[in-house]
């Protein structure tokens, strides 16, 4: 039965059958299927949910392309000047290298550049000739009488400047330096009667061995033009007389590996060369035309941003520039020097175009040049082979004895 407040008691059976008890309203819609048209639903798609996955890939592409090109123009002289690899290069010594120098006695020299860096420098003197002496003991006796006698002075004094690569330091490549310079001296033996000093000078740059500084391509260039001033004054000091005047010739060979052909040109091309001194040749060894070239070599593909960055470069090394202001300097000259590449037939950092170019550029601006190629060796180990040593002692030879007497008043 039911109860109910107000409501009389009733029965169940008095309820009728069909009666209809109503419920509470329902809050889901009813859809009523009627004839007519049929209704088609469509599904909504979010694009952002599509576009976002792509859109944050190429962001961070983006950003790492621009954090590595930022890298790469902030840290540019880390990255192309390495004087710490490898890591023992600044604790070289020369003495650990004397038993393979072949009799050679090396020295170190120190001098400062114009902004006061202290730098380093590696010396030995050779003489060249059937009338050389022996050893270099004697050598040096007879380069130290010579600078105090007043007759007896030869026509020609030659020095060798030397600027290594972007790693390492000068000391281990010393042997192989004097590997190429004894070879020279046998060369010599077949001069009669003459005798001709040979002093080979390897610039330490800042930064480098025991020299201090970092180096930048602005500093090398003053180093390079600070170790031409010293080889100036040592000349004077052993050639000249008390006014200080010299009539001795200096012939100056300007000798570059990598990017130190970039320094030679760069010095040939810009620095003041003393009036006693004449250049006489330039050896680039293993060269590229300049630092922007380098960059569409390391880097081929045009989709990467890296190749275009040279407007950026602070380091240029243009040897392919400066050849052109190098053949102007000297029109007027008496002679111009001589320019010998020395490439590597299995280079892997520089491909053999760029030498090509070098030596196409000398040809247009009318500069004499050599052009040898070492049998199987990479991009450091063109001294290191015997080949490559033999064709600088060779061109060597060459320029000392067709080198004339220039006398200075």
């Amino acid at each position: 039965m039911l109860l109910a407040r107000g409501v009389t008691r009733l029965p169940i059976r008095a309820i009728p059958r069909l009666a209809i008890i109503p419920s509470p309203p329902s809050t889901t819609p009813r859809i009523s299927i009627v004839d007519g048209p049929t209704l088609t639903c469509s599904r909504r798609y979010h694009l952002e949910g599509l576009v976002l996955a792509p859109a944050v890939f190429t962001g961070l592409l983006v950003a790492l392309w621009s954090w590595k090109c930022l890298m790469m123009v902030t840290f540019q002289n880390k990255i192309i000047y390495m004087p710490g690899l490898p890591p023992n290069a600044r604790r070289e010594r020369i003495d650990d290298y004397v038993k393979l120098c072949g009799g050679l006695r090396w020295r170190e020299e120190r001098l400062r550049a114009a902004d006061g860096t202290d730098l380093a420098l590696c010396v030995t003197d050779v003489d060249l000739g059937s009338g050389a002496t022996a050893s270099p003991a004697a050598a040096d006796a007879t380069a130290a009488a010579t600078a105090t006698s007043s007759s007896g002075r030869p026509d020609t004094a030659f020095y060798i400047l030397y600027f290594q690569g972007n790693a390492s330091s000068v000391p281990p490549r010393l042997p192989d330096l004097s590997s190429a310079l004894c070879m020279l001296k046998r060369l010599s033996m077949q001069w009669h009667g003459r005798n001709v000093p040979c002093t080979m000078i390897c610039l330490s740059y800042r930064g480098y061995w025991t020299s201090r500084g970092r180096p930048t391509e602005k500093g090398l260039n003053m180093d390079a033009a600070a170790a031409l001033n010293w080889i100036s004054q040592l000349h004077r000091r052993r050639y000249g007389g008390e006014a200080g005047e010299s009539r001795t010739s200096a012939e100056l060979v300007l000798w570059g590996q990598s990017i130190g052909a970039g320094v030679a040109t760069n010095l040939a091309a810009e620095a003041l060369v003393p009036a006693h001194v004449h250049l006489d040749s330039i050896i680039l060894e293993t060269p590229f035309t300049s630092i922007r070239a380098m960059l569409e070599v390391l880097y081929p593909q045009k989709w990467l941003p890296y190749r275009h960055l040279w407007p950026f470069l602070r380091n240029h090394l243009d040897s392919w520039k400066n050849l052109g202001v190098i053949s102007q300097r000297y029109r007027t000259k008496v002679s111009s020097p001589e320019v010998f590449i020395l490439e590597a037939a299995k280079d892997e950092l520089v491909p053999a175009e760029l030498s090509q170019r070098l030596y196409d550029r000398c040809l247009d601006v009318q500069l004499p040049v050599a052009r040898k190629a070492v049998a199987g060796a990479f991009h450091n180990d063109t001294m290191f082979r015997g080949e490559g040593r033999r064709a600088v002692s060779e061109f060597l030879f060459h320029r000392i004895s067709s080198s004339p007497t220039r006398v200075r008043t």
